[in-house]
């Protein structure tokens, strides 16, 4: 049941910041509907059909297409709400990729993957929703630009795994691994860390 609550509150972060990106690029309803969807449940598809998982886990329960379709409807109907929509697409978006990546790495481990492959499985869950979301709506995925994105997903991943070594309950190594992740995204964002960016200059 934790893990179901987990999963369900970030296909509601990602719903919703699939709706703010598609309202800011003036899409249509039909197209905000299809944004926030894909963004929802992409990462999760493209896990669940690398380990074999199918029917991949929104076509096996309706409860996550109803929370994507409530998520839209309230996104819409509190937009005026949300006024500086590239602030609360960021939070929203943060939020989404702590709860998916612990979401990814317990599949993993449900799989008997070992620890370096359900890091990479949590980091897909947790990022391809949003690639698909930027490729969809003419955007660089934010997954390649300077932003630490994927590295906090990386970083949570490993601090898990070391968490669950010490000798205390495992929803807590699971709730403090989204919170590390989060407050890496958070920090590196408000000081600017970046990860280096390969280029040639021209001459």
């Amino acid at each position: 049941m934790f893990y179901y609550i987990i999963d369900i509150l970030g296909t509601i972060a990602f719903a919703i910041s699939g709706v703010l990106v598609a309202m800011e690029k003036k899409l249509d309803l039909f197209g905000v509907c299809i944004i926030a969807f894909v963004t929802a449940v992409g990462g999760g598809t493209l896990r669940d059909m690398l380990i074999g998982d199918t029917p991949v886990v929104w076509m096996r329960s309706s409860d996550y297409v109803i929370t994507i379709l409530g998520s839209v409807v309230f996104a819409i109907l509190f937009v005026n709400q949300l006024k500086y929509l590239r602030r609360t697409l960021f939070l929203f978006d943060t939020i989404g990729i702590g709860l998916f990546t612990m979401v990814g790495i317990e599949k993993g481990i449900s799989a008997d993957l070992m620890p370096v492959m359900c890091i990479f499985l949590g980091t897909i869950t947790a990022s391809f929703g949003g690639v698909i979301r930027d490729i969809l709506c003419n955007e660089i995925p934010v997954i390649f630009r300077k932003e630490v994105y994927a590295t906090a997903c990386v970083f949570g991943g490993i601090s898990y795994f070391l968490l669950i070594k010490l000798p205390w309950d495992g929803a807590f190594s699971y709730v403090t691994a989204i919170l590390i992740i989060i407050s890496i995204r958070l920090l590196a964002v408000r000081f600017k860390i970046t990860l280096p960016n390969i280029y040639r200059n021209k001459k």
